[in-house]
């Protein structure tokens, strides 16, 4: 009989590793199965943790500890949950969340151990046996990881950080001594008590390709300033780059090599995006904007060099809808030849609707797109455009508003032959039993009937 290698095994596994469900029904087939299931399971227990299940994960963690220990900390005479485990799992653990971790703590019944139990834990989690590639780290984290014996096993494979700025200056002068190949980088930016010592991690980083930064909405400005100068050494290796506020310098246009960009703004900056007109960004395939400027957006486009792959839009300002929708699918089309999700607005304008038009037969590549804003809208005429225009790749959808059950069902009559649909719209009252009629004709493959304006390309 033809047997499968452990690798090929691992690898089939590692695809499913987003479908706890499956896995755990796999753990009990045979002891090879197990054996790589577990590391798969346990490389980022916290990513899907739910405050009800802190006390769980706590038991299991705490089973970890020496039988001394135990006895020490009175844990014997709780529960048997506290046996010693079969496996060494905190091993498996790639992921190390002290967010996740000091919330777990806080579950605890007796309050009197909790420093005791919390300085535990961190041993378990912090010695030579171990190491991480993603480090979270909460502003009020206190312990000093550099003097931890093992921390260099531990950290010096930190590929990921995600931290506030306002850390205290122990932690990250020990981070700096550490941490020298962080390349995803996710940072919430105080209003007060930034710590100048993420500047210097920053400037020590050899290989930094992504940034995240989430600003609080009075920020710093001057630590602004000098945070993004220190990101824009690293011009050559930013691959992508996110920011939820107007940056303070001109660290957007120093990017050249971006292939993925996001940008939100405020509705108080408006007129303080002009310096993105001069903007280069030839090698840019995502494009995700909120709350900036008309202007902005378009400069932003017109400075690729089409290789444009996705644009989301998200509540873009000074927009004239009876003429600068149109400009901005006009220059989409004229972009983006290579197009495959596109979310725009759309509303009710011939010239708008003609200017849609042309990219639906223009970017022949889309795939999937998000109609939102389109109040007022016809919806037949507008499904008339879908059904005659849209590229043979095209069929995923989703609306922020709703047409009429008579619309809808005109949609799906005249789109037979096609692929099958996935579709998803604001919401439409009693439309249950006519999905289900075209979902039997093979019309519609997937339906929601609860889309929000902020969504993505998230598909069903």
């Amino acid at each position: 009989m033809f047997k499968l290698s452990d690798d090929v095994i691992f690898i089939i596994f590692e695809e499913l590793q987003d479908d706890k469900n499956i896995l755990f029904s796999c753990l009990t087939v045979n002891k090879v199965w197990c054996k790589i299931i577990l590391p798969i399971l346990w490389k980022n227990p916290w990513k899907t943790l739910k405050k009800k299940q802190d006390k769980l994960l706590l038991n299991i963690i705490l089973s970890h500890l020496s039988d001394e220990k135990k006895m020490e900390l009175e844990l014997d005479s709780l529960t048997d949950l506290y046996r010693k485990p079969l496996f060494d799992y905190i091993s498996f653990c790639r992921h190390l969340n002290f967010n996740k971790i000091e919330r777990m703590i806080k579950s605890f019944q007796e309050k009197s151990k909790l420093s005791i139990i919390e300085n535990e834990i961190i041993n378990l989690f912090v010695n030579e046996n171990r190491y991480y590639t993603h480090l979270y780290i909460s502003y009020q984290f206190a312990y000093q990881l550099h003097l931890f014996p093992g921390a260099k096993s531990c950290f010096s494979r930190i590929q990921y950080l995600n931290c506030s700025t306002s850390i205290k200056n122990e932690l990250s002068d020990g981070l700096i001594k550490l941490c020298k190949s962080i390349k995803v980088l996710d940072l919430f930016i105080e209003a007060l008590n930034n710590n100048d010592g993420i500047i210097r991690l920053i400037r020590g980083q050899r290989n930094l390709s992504k940034i995240c930064l989430t600003t609080h909405s009075y920020s710093d400005v001057y630590f602004c300033i000098a945070l993004e100068n220190s990101l824009i050494e690293h011009v050559n290796t930013v691959q992508y780059f996110k920011l939820t506020k107007r940056p303070s310098t001109k660290i957007i246009s120093s990017f050249v090599n971006l292939r993925g960009l996001e940008v939100s703004g405020c509705l108080n900056d408006v007129l303080e995006w002009n310096y993105l007109d001069d903007v280069s960004l030839p090698y840019l395939e995502i494009l995700r904007v909120s709350k900036i400027p008309f202007n902005a957006l378009i400069s932003l486009i017109e400075s690729t060099n089409g290789l444009l792959t996705e644009i989301k839009t998200n509540t873009i300002l000074n927009v004239n809808v009876l003429n600068d929708e149109r400009i901005i699918t006009k220059v989409i089309h004229q972009k983006c030849p290579k197009l495959q999700y596109l979310k725009i607005m759309l509303t009710h304008n011939d010239n708008n609707l003609s200017e849609f038009e042309s990219l639906l037969i223009k970017c022949h590549y889309l795939d999937g797109l998000f109609i939102t804003g389109n109040v007022g809208f016809d919806w037949d005429e507008l499904f008339g455009v879908l059904i005659k225009s849209s590229p043979i790749n095209l069929f995923k959808f989703k609306f922020s508003d709703s047409p009429s059950l008579e619309s809808l069902k005109l949609f799906f009559d005249n789109w037979k032959g096609r692929r099958p649909l996935l579709l998803q719209f604001g919401h439409i009252e009693n439309v249950e039993d006519l999905i289900e009629e075209y979902k039997a004709r093979g019309i519609v493959k997937k339906f929601n009937n609860n889309v929000s304006f902020g969504e993505g390309f998230e598909w069903i």
